[in-house]
């Protein structure tokens, strides 16, 4: 019964993902997206861990010390920071957050909202997704520009609420970007 529940969770999941990606215009990374989570590595993980109001990473994570399903899912999936973390070029050999590309930041936006939206149910608000990243600890070892963009969104989104954020991904973020590869400035 938990392999059931745990499958109709990620796909509730990634269904909203990709109806967010497809409202400002990103379809091919809406399609794709988690799509490593119904891989046996993390999916086997999904079913024994799960409880369907957080995340069954934290409760193998809690049982194990670590998350062998999240190794695998971070390492795969570029909407997530975590991916873009490398050995910092000041020779220091401390690790450093790497400038993520605008749409994989916009899909890590999206991503936010749907786990929001899955995990608390009703309760819900366009404030849960920014609530939720002020108590975490991503700011450490994200990229300046990619927190600062993240963080734009989710107040926006707190502040003025989801068609709104998304007007300002589609007309603003995205275009943005879309003029800069056209011109060649980046």
């Amino acid at each position: 019964m938990k392999a059931v529940r745990h499958f109709c969770t990620i796909t509730r999941h990634k269904l909203l993902v990709m109806r967010y990606c497809f409202r400002v215009g990103l379809y091919r990374q809406g399609l794709l997206h988690d799509l490593s989570k119904y891989s046996w590595t993390e999916f086997r993980v999904g079913c024994r861990y799960y409880q369907g109001n957080r995340s069954p990473n934290n409760a193998e994570r809690e049982e194990r010390g670590c998350s062998t399903a999240w190794l695998h899912h971070k390492g795969r999936n570029r909407h997530h920071y975590e991916y873009w973390i490398d050995y910092s070029l000041d020779g220091s050999g401390s690790l450093t957050g790497m400038k993520m590309p605008v749409r994989y930041v916009v899909e890590m936006f999206m991503d936010r909202i749907a786990a929001s939206r899955v995990y608390m149910g009703d309760s819900y608000t366009d404030s849960a997704p920014l609530n939720y990243y002020l108590q975490g600890k991503a700011g450490s070892l994200m990229h300046r520009e990619t927190r600062e963009l993240l963080e734009r969104l989710l107040f926006m989104l707190a502040e003025q609420g989801e068609d709104s954020a998304f007007r300002y991904i589609r007309r603003e973020v995205l275009k943005k970007k879309r003029r800069i590869q056209k011109n060649g400035d980046e």
